[in-house]
């Protein structure tokens, strides 16, 4: 028992690299190999089993009476003891239904085998469909009809005579049936033939789930125990929030480091004169922008697609020339469909510093016709191209792809294949189906009326009769009734008025460029510790808040489901968060104010100038379920409250760098610089609770919805993975009473910002490296 604890965190520390070492070997060697060599392997499971029987054996030599603290960690061990159960009895497969056939089995894969599983009843394929978000083709669901029979003697035909069950199984919505789970999986092309995933697990679950609800109820037990180290924090921060006697130095002190903080996160800006041509006039491109249009699966106003053309190809939401002339979203793309031939000439996109453009000394703005150059053999970028194409994927041939998707943008709608505004419904049995949404340069369908083709063919023809001959009036007529169309042949897949009003309102509006420029600014600002300073502060940071509620109140409109979906809208929920936590502590917290104004700048910086994708889309099946909102949520807020564990942390070490501690035993840390140190320890214990609370809640709250949605809690994920890896990180600080070495302030801020670093691998590293089923968010 001497040497118990060094066993036990070496242990600890061992699984931890173990899981982050695997899922980079995942990317190199795929998740079958990880998942028969390394996860499904019997030494990493004695791995786990040997950590919790010295967790088991240290947990009792300490004589922990503390109920919460009991009920936590044994939750975990029940956990552990569900997957274990779940590794060893729980059986797994697929079965594969044909319309007309009736079966009594799965296939199931031990290894490189496929063996054949028998069910214990029969199951039909009744019917299969796609059902789609109405005016596209974008999937809104998979639905599989089945009957269930009983087994008879002729175990492959069925018999009236029998009494049999009918069934629905689609996305999140699955079938339980005599201990057997199946979940909507695939389906054949020709739609005759649905594919399902089989799971029996009749033991593993129960005891998994138990170990969750325990789990559930320790960690909120946790926070409001009397008697708990929480409450205590809460206590003592109570008693120095009525101590009245501030010491001056101490804000000055606060002061620089708080400056040092800021100027971690600098504003850019860059400005970029150009000439234009020939143009349509604002007036009329908006009542363009009013058309709707099917644009990435989902209709909406056609000022969505001018705007992310127009950003796509200037990096700004609008271009200008070189005399000071600004052209909205919806005059480029007018300009670019009705004077093509004018504005392929005109140096419209922009180009990234990189190897590319130094390679090729490109300028910083180039138009379409640079890139197709006779004496160079024709597009300039071809042979590049195909060597992308054939895998070279380094830096130079990455800018290749990103340029070749820009000047092939511009091809296509030379061709018209994007502006698919004409609304048709498609008929079956003579009876009207669904809605398909053209362009006029599509094949139209045999049976659709002629008149209305030739409207279809002919509409944008007098659109660029009207154009050429600067005929505005007609123009504007002509898309006046061309709104009329779409509303007389589309109207049962156009969105709502009240969305169609929220996503012009969102378009105008850039909340993520305006608000984080607005935090940043007003957080240096803050760094003047004046009272009307703070004030103003205070006040900018709440409409900061309403104002980016309001925005992803928008986009909760626009989509009509709640903007957590991709890592743009994650950004800015952690952000909103932020906003929220800081407003709620800064009674308490006063310097919470500019971390705040920090913190939420920089994840809306993030969003900002990242990789992330603003676009508004439909979510994939699998993601619409109540959970998913929830999961993400609750994992949010946990990211948010330790982003700001992660700055104070940076700030105790900037205030900590040049104290020194008392030596004698009776010194009081309280007094002086080390008050605010001090402080900071507890003000980051403050939100290290409740963010293990959430992260704990929000992992096992997703491992629920997984086991829903595709028949497994735990798939050992890249995410899932490094989220349990930054739970476990983050575990460690509450544990001081048996790791001393973190009592010191210190050390525990180091430790406090080294953890950070699981969050940034946890939520940029697997998203955009490590990949994975959760690489969406």
């Amino acid at each position: 028992m001497k040497h118990l604890k060094p066993v036990l965190i070496f242990l600890y520390v061992t699984v931890i690299v173990v899981m982050a070492a695997v899922t980079i070997v995942e990317k190199y060697k795929g998740t079958a190999h990880v998942g028969e060599y390394w996860y499904g392997s019997w030494w990493f499971s004695v791995l786990w089993a040997l950590l919790a029987a010295a967790g088991i054996a240290w947990f009792v030599k300490q004589r922990v009476r503390k109920v919460f603290a009991v009920v936590l960690h044994l939750s975990f061990i029940v956990i552990l003891a569900g997957a274990l159960l779940t590794h060893l009895t729980a059986r797994r497969g697929m079965i594969h239904l044909r319309k007309g056939e009736t079966i009594n089995n799965y296939l199931e894969q031990e290894g490189n085998d496929i063996n054949t599983r028998a069910l214990p009843f029969r199951i039909a394929l009744k019917d299969f469909e796609v059902n789609y978000h109405e005016g596209t083709m974008a999937h809104a669901d998979y639905v599989t009809k089945v009957t269930i029979l009983p087994l008879s003697k002729h175990a492959h035909t069925s018999s009236t005579q029998e009494p049999e069950s009918n069934a629905t199984i689609s996305m999140n919505k699955i079938l339980s049936y005599q201990g057997y789970r199946f979940y909507q999986s695939s389906y054949d092309p020709d739609m005759q033939g649905s594919i399902l995933a089989v799971n029996c697990d009749p033991w593993g679950i129960p005891v998994t789930y138990t170990g969750y609800a325990l789990l559930f109820i320790a960690l909120i037990w946790m926070l409001f125990d009397p008697k708990g180290q929480y409450r205590r924090i809460l206590r003592e921060i109570n008693q120095m929030t009525n101590n009245k006697g501030q010491d001056t130095k101490d804000h000055q002190k606060l002061q620089k480091s708080l400056m040092l903080i800021a100027f971690l996160f600098p504003l850019s800006s860059l400005i970029s004169p150009l000439k234009a041509a020939n143009t349509i006039p604002e007036e009329t491109a908006v009542r363009l922008g009013q058309l709707y249009i099917n644009y990435n699966d989902r209709i909406c106003p056609l000022q969505t697609y001018a705007l992310d053309f127009t950003k796509k190809l200037t990096g700004k939401r609008y271009y200008k020339d070189a005399e000071g002339n600004r052209y909205t979203a919806e005059q480029l793309l007018a300009n670019f469909i009705f004077y093509g031939d004018e504005w392929e000439k005109q140096p419209v996109i922009k180009m990234k510093g990189g190897p590319l453009k130094y390679t090729l000394q490109l300028p910083d703005r180039c138009s379409f016709t640079s890139f197709f150059k006779e004496e160079m053999g024709g597009y300039i970028l071809g042979p590049y191209v195909q060597e992308a194409a054939q895998g070279n994927r380094d830096k130079f041939h990455q800018d290749v792809t990103k340029v070749d998707d820009k000047l092939m943008m511009l091809v296509e709608l030379r061709q018209g294949m994007p502006l698919k505004i004409f609304p048709a419904p498609l008929t079956f049995n003579h009876q009207p189906s669904t809605i398909i949404w053209y362009a006029p340069t599509d094949k139209l369908p045999d049976e659709m009326q002629s008149e209305r083709k030739k409207y279809i063919q002919d509409a944008f023809s007098l659109l660029y009769k009207y154009a050429l001959n600067r005929q505005w009036g007609q123009m504007d007529q002509m898309l006046t009734k061309m709104q009329q169309y779409q509303k007389r042949y589309g109207a049962a897949s156009l969105p709502s008025k009240t969305q169609t009003w929220a996503e012009h309102i969102y378009n105008k509006i850039p909340f993520a460029t305006i608000l984080f420029m607005v935090c940043l600014t007003m957080a240096f600002l803050t760094l003047i510790r004046k009272k009307w300073m703070q004030r103003i502060g205070l006040t900018v940071l709440g409409l900061s808040f309403l104002a980016l509620t309001f925005g992803m109140a928008l986009r909760w409109i626009i989509s009509g489901t709640i903007p957590m979906s991709n890592g743009y809208e994650t950004m800015l929920t952690m952000a909103w968060f932020v906003m929220l936590i800081s407003l709620l502590m800064y009674r308490r917290f006063p310097v919470i104010l500019t971390f705040g104004l920090l913190l939420s700048g920089f994840f809306l910086l993030v969003s900002h100038i990242s990789q992330m994708d603003p676009q508004i889309g439909h979510l994939m099946p699998v993601l619409s379920s109540p959970l998913l909102t929830i999961h993400v949520s609750v994992i949010m807020m946990a990211y948010a409250l330790l982003s700001i564990t992660f700055l104070t942390g940076i700030w105790g070490l900037i205030t900590g760098h040049s104290l020194t501690f008392p030596k004698e035993k009776d010194a009081s840390p309280r007094g002086g610089s080390e008050g605010v140190l001090h402080a900071s320890l507890l003000m980051s214990q403050l939100f290290l609770y409740p963010a293990l609370t959430c992260m704990g809640l929000g992992i096992f709250i997703g491992a629920i919805w997984a086991n829903v949605s595709w028949g497994t809690y735990w798939s050992w994920d890249p995410k899932e993975t490094w989220a349990l890896i930054t739970f476990m990180v983050y575990a460690v600080p509450v544990h001081q009473q048996s790791i001393p070495w973190l009592r010191n302030p210190r050390h525990y801020h180091l430790y406090m910002v080294l953890a950070f670093l699981t969050i940034l691998m946890t939520y940029f590293g697997v998203n955009y490296f490590l990949g994975g089923m959760h690489s969406y968010a």
